[in-house]
């Protein structure tokens, strides 16, 4: 008999047998195999849209935040079947998943603090963006002068 303390504890898997579990990992494989291949094809798009002449800024964000969401739902299913935390109670999940949610605020953070620094280096020392921004295609710093005339006189 089982104590009423420990009923939260208890592990209740859905599949019942071996069969139910290999054709749910053969349906996930499956799908990360089509989600991959999607991923690739929208790589490749970005990488021949980058290669144009005038690329377009937005269609490369969306197809970017298409790759983002395709990766979080492959991340999602692979912990879910594979590492078998779907099966596991809420609160082990949570012990899981919210210290994961902070470490990717903190990252966030990280990554919007050295923008801010770089922005502020950029605005406010004039010899730092001289010597690490490339010059713009077409243009020189100095043009070359032609040679002043030959005077007789000397």
């Amino acid at each position: 008999m089982q104590h009423p303390a420990f009923e939260e504890v208890t592990i209740h898997h859905e599949h019942a047998d071996d069969g139910t579990f290999y054709k749910k990992v053969k349906k996930t494989t499956l799908l990360l195999s089509v989600i991959t291949v999607i991923e690739l094809v929208i790589g490749l798009a970005i990488y021949n849209i980058h290669k144009g002449e005038n690329p377009n800024e937005f269609l490369i964000l969306a197809f970017k935040g298409m790759v983002c969401i395709l990766t979080l739902a492959k991340a999602y299913y692979i912990v879910s079947v594979f590492m078998h935390l779907g099966d596991e109670i809420r609160n082990m999940i949570m012990t899981i998943v919210v210290p994961l949610l902070l470490f990717i605020w903190f990252i966030a953070a990280f990554i919007w603090d050295g923008n801010s620094y770089k922005n502020l280096r950029n605005t406010y020392d004039k010899h730092f963006q001289e010597s690490t921004m490339p010059a713009k295609h077409g243009t020189h710093k100095e043009e070359a002068k032609p040679a002043a005339p030959a005077s007789g006189k000397e």
